[in-house]
């Protein structure tokens, strides 16, 4: 018996077998699929009268009267009915029978059969895909070769909101323009080609079902095949996903707000300057939670005069830093930084310090621009850039509304939320006390500067003899300022004494001490002590000055005899510059005790101090480091006096500038003396 071939369709797989009769019911056409069905070959069977052959006695009678009645009214018949094998079995087969009419005008009835149970099992099959496809909650569709739509059942209807008919014949880009068409048909046609299935991929976006909002779904693509590989197209399965992607969102937002709020501990604050700690907080906050963003501070607040916050009236803003994610015209319509803007009780940002509470436009419209923006013209350029979502929240510190940080979204298109108002609140609030730590700092620092700078000499004198510059630098802004001094003292017998000191400690109180002594220094020098003597009396006030104690050079230049006499307590040395060879040299004086410990006597040196000679007393804040032996820096000090004959007032820069260093948090006394005729 010939091998049965592979079936490759739905009648191969029903096995649909063809029978011709003729008027007397004799078989005229069997065919291959009969012989399979009925196990009689052709030899066998053509010719002969059907009843006989396939049927039994009982049923003859009925037989012959069906298909008396088909060929009379030329009505079709259908039915299942007991037929005889040729093996003695007996099986239900499904029959669909009609009349047939030749040329000649002969009738014939042809028969059309397959086994019942198969036919049964197809059916079977058949519906319970049809119920699968329709009755799941997963949207599922099927498309050509050529991508476009061919089936689409119930659940997809409803995720995309479009009735299936409207899919049939048409691709995903004409059916749903709102999401990503080139991507998904890349995909598509990746697995045409290859026939590996893509499994659980994301894709967001909006469909007329909810055109309003984003919906994500995993969306799976198959390639069908039919019988000997035929590709039929592409089965897509599409599940909407929307809860569990926003929940991995919102999970996702809270490790970044948790993030963002660890990164601003790390980087708001670091050091006690106003102005740094509001660029600190802007670099913070963009681009993670905003495009552009501006700190800005009441005037009142930075000069410690604003009693309380009023709640009404306009507002004095200095603003303080500005910073943008890329450039943009919404940075040149914020007040610059360091400028100072009024502005009324209409604006947010007056506002939201008014009422110590954020203020959020979630989309901002036209006609808000101009209670955001300084100015009409600023208005037009932050709707040019593109600005569409505004939040201003308080900086508020121990109870004080210090200003506000002012923030705006252009190319990020999600508007401000009540989550975005709770984490800008959160990081103004941590950089308020950074803030307002460091205004209360300056404003000390300021006042101690000021008080140590009134107890200097406001203008170098100039003594016969004497060519005198000098400087003093005070700590940077993260570190207090000390009590280093200078002094230029005219004596009798046309001498003058030169001093410079440094009491250890730092503030106010360190700065009233050094005026005391520098007071105490001026007295004495009047008595034409002998320097050791000075630093002596000295050495006894500091003792009765509680947790104080001093370093001190006192030198005495006397131009009659073209000479030095220098007593040190505990201080570095002086550097000697010598006209004639243009060496510089760190005089060599026994170092002595600081002032205040008590009970050490001190020495006077004498050293020849001719014409065009410079003396340089400085205190350590110029050459000391943390990291550098101070040998070496006494050394690069003596390196940098390389020219005799540079004004001294050059040479005091150029100390400064090539010794001092950023992280020095000391402040510097330096004082220059040349001889002159």
């Amino acid at each position: 018996m010939t091998e049965t071939p592979e079936p490759r369709g739905l009648l191969d797989v029903l096995g649909v077998a063809a029978v011709v009769l003729d008027a007397e019911g004799r078989i005229r056409f069997w065919s291959p699929e009969a012989e399979r069905l009925f196990g009689w070959t052709a030899a066998e069977a053509l010719g002969r009268f059907a009843g006989r052959l396939l049927v039994h006695r009982e049923h003859l009678e009925l037989v012959m009267g069906l298909f008396a009645e088909v060929l009379a009214s030329g009505e079709s018949w259908a039915g299942a009915f007991p037929v005889r094998h040729k093996n003695g079995d007996v099986r239900m087969v499904e029959f669909r029978n009609m009349r047939l009419q030749d040329t000649f005008g002969d009738l014939y009835a042809l028969g059309i059969c397959a086994d019942h149970a198969t036919v049964q099992r197809v059916e079977t099959d058949l519906a319970l895909s049809d119920r699968l496809v329709t009755q799941s909650p997963i949207g599922l569709a099927l498309m050509d070769p050529n991508l476009r739509y061919v089936l689409v059942n119930p659940a997809l209807e409803r995720i995309n909101g479009i009735p299936a008919a409207d899919h049939v014949g048409r691709t995903i880009r004409e059916t749903l323009p709102f999401l990503d068409a080139d991507a998904l048909e890349k995909a598509l046609r990746l697995v045409l080609a290859t026939g590996v299935p893509l499994i659980d991929q994301y894709s967001v976006g909006r469909t007329p079902a909810d055109p309003d909002e984003d919906h994500a779904w995993s969306v799976s693509f198959y390639r069908l095949e039919g019988p000997q590989g035929r590709v039929l197209g592409v089965g897509v399965s599409v599940v909407d996903v929307t809860e569990r992607h926003r929940s991995a969102t919102e999970a996702d937002r809270a490790r970044r707000r948790l993030a963002l709020i660890a990164d601003a501990s790390a980087r708001v604050g670091t050091t006690l300057e106003v102005d740094r700690t509001a660029h600190e907080l802007a670099e913070v906050v963009v681009p993670a939670l905003a495009d552009v963003a501006a700190v800005d501070v009441l005037d009142s607040v930075l000069s410690c005069r604003r009693p309380g916050a009023p709640d009404s009236g306009p507002e004095l803003f200095r603003a303080l830093a500005v910073k943008t994610a890329y450039e943009t015209e919404a940075m040149t319509a914020a007040d610059p930084a360091g400028e100072l803007a009024m502005y009324g009780e209409d604006r947010l940002v007056t506002r939201c310090v008014h009422t110590a509470r954020p203020v959020m436009v979630s989309r901002v419209r036209p006609e808000d621009l101009p209670r955001i923006a300084r100015n009409a013209e600023a208005a037009a350029q932050l709707e040019r850039a593109g600005v569409h979502s505004y939040l201003a929240v308080p900086l508020i510190a121990r109870g004080e509304v210090l200003g506000a940080l002012d923030l705006k979204r252009a190319r990020n298109p999600l508007p401000f939320d009540e989550d975005d108002v709770v984490l800008a609140t959160e990081l103004a609030a941590r950089a308020a006390v950074s803030i307002d730590n460091a205004r209360w700092y300056q404003s000390v620092r300021n006042s101690a500067e000021t008080l140590q700078r009134s107890l200097l000499p406001r203008v170098p004198p100039h003594p016969p003899g004497l060519e005198i510059a000098s400087r003093y630098r005070p700590a940077h802004a993260s570190n207090e300022v000390g009590g280093d001094w200078y002094d230029v003292i005219p004596l009798a017998g046309d001498k003058t004494a030169l001093v410079v000191g440094d009491v250890m400690g730092s503030g106010i109180d360190a700065a009233a001490t050094m005026g005391r002594l520098r007071t105490a220094t001026c007295a004495f020098s009047d008595l034409d002590l002998d320097p050791a003597q000075v630093l002596r009396h000295l050495d006894k006030i500091t003792s009765g000055l509680e947790h104080y104690i001093a370093t001190c050079l006192y030198a005495v230049y006397d131009p009659e005899r073209g000479q030095c006499r220098i007593a040190n307590a505990g201080h570095l040395p002086p550097v000697l510059l010598r006209a004639d060879s243009g060496r510089a040299e760190l005089v060599e004086l026994p170092t002595g005790a600081p002032l205040g410990v008590g009970g050490i006597p001190f020495e006077t040196t004498a050293v020849d101090f001719r014409e065009g000679d410079q003396l340089v007393l400085y205190t350590d804040g110029l050459v000391e480091t943390r990291n550098d032996p101070i040998d070496e820096r006494l050394a690069a000090l003596a390196a940098l006096l390389d020219d005799p004959g540079r004004p001294l007032e050059e040479t005091c820069d150029l100390l400064l500038d090539g010794l001092r260093q950023d992280e020095v948090s000391d402040d510097v006394a330096l004082l220059i003396a040349r001889s002159r005729p």
